[in-house]
């Protein structure tokens, strides 16, 4: 018998192209969409990574900020300020402000801290102020795995202004951040203008006292944050001839005649005119003739951050209570 041997039919070739085509379909489309995805996250994860130059000229690269340890109250309360609290997952002892910080886990005071213990709370960046230590925890720090980023601290309004907007970068927040600073940067123009129809012999000379252990009083000099707010409050500091804060002879703050003295409100309350001045360095000045004693709390005094030309202000109209100081914007 013959057998015709048949050729496909074109139509048939289709058919099976078809077939095939229909079972892998799928999985084609699967493995395409996959691969877009997956580019996708790539593209995406090195477009988030940021590098940041920080205070000591390190080059710093940031990828996630889902969990952050700040380092100073100053930090934090930016941070805070910017809408990214809920990131942070542990602060140091001086972050005190706003309140919900203190519900964080504490890793110690800014100054005594414990690389390990910093680490142990697994974060994925470290944001701390400059002047942060000892210097050993620190240099441990900065040779671990995790990004620390340690931010300049300067004691000016646009210094400030640089502060937030470089924090803002770091938590990929440039347009908060530059929001932030435009209403802070209103508030010390507006400040600045108050300030500067003070007549210079009427700057009034205001001290102030870190504390009065033992009747010895440990006052600010030059270069420390309470000098600079004397100065952003239209005051002058008569102790300013003086690096840091130092224990003032009875000799030297008799001769500055002070006549306000600036303290911190202590755990125990703010100090009382009638304790303070009733210091032997005291006792023959303006300020305890008039009982002209300021107190604050100290993280809004001194800490430089968001709250800082509210603190000034605050300060100016206790220097000169009739001072026309400005209205602030309604905040947004």
């Amino acid at each position: 018998m013959m057998r015709l041997s048949h050729s496909p039919s074109p139509f048939g070739v289709f058919r099976s192209v078809e077939r095939l085509s229909g079972r892998r379909f799928p999985f084609l489309f699967g493995l395409a969409f996959a691969i877009v995805i997956t580019c996708g996250a790539i593209v995406q994860s090195v477009a988030a990574e940021r590098v940041i130059e920080d205070a000591t000229g390190r080059k710093v690269t940031i990828g996630s900020t889902d969990r952050i340890v700040t380092i100073g109250g100053d930090i934090t309360e930016i941070v805070y300020a910017l809408g990214a609290g809920d990131r942070i997952i542990a602060r140091d002892t001086t972050s005190s402000y706003p309140p919900e910080a203190a519900a964080k886990p504490d890793v110690g005071y800014m100054r005594a801290l414990s690389a390990e213990g910093v680490l142990s709370v697994k974060p994925d960046l470290i944001i701390a102020v400059e002047g942060s230590g000892p210097k050993d925890a620190i240099t441990l720090l900065e040779s671990a795995s995790v990004p620390i980023v340690i931010v300049p601290e300067r004691r000016t309004g646009d210094s400030i202004l640089a502060k937030v907007r470089l924090i803002a970068d770091i938590l990929g927040e440039t347009e908060k951040g530059d929001k932030l600073a435009g209403t802070m940067a209103t508030k010390f123009k507006a400040l600045d203008t108050a300030i500067a129809k003070i007549p210079e012999n009427e700057r009034k000379k205001a001290v102030f006292l870190m504390s009065l252990n033992g009747g010895k009083p440990m006052a600010a000099g030059h270069n420390t944050a309470a000098d600079s707010m004397i100065q952003m409050a239209g005051g002058i500091n008569p102790m300013a001839a003086v690096e840091g804060y130092k224990p003032a002879s009875d000799e030297a703050l008799i001769a500055a005649e002070p006549e306000v003295v600036v303290m911190m409100i202590g755990q125990s309350g703010p100090p009382k005119p009638e304790v303070v001045f009733d210091s032997p360095a005291l006792r023959a000045t303006p300020a305890a003739r008039d009982k002209a004693l300021v107190t604050m709390d100290g993280l809004y005094l001194l800490g430089f951050g968001p709250r800082t030309a509210d603190a000034a202000r605050d300060l100016a109209h206790a220097l000169y209570p009739k001072l026309d100081l400005p209205e602030w914007p309604a905040a947004d």
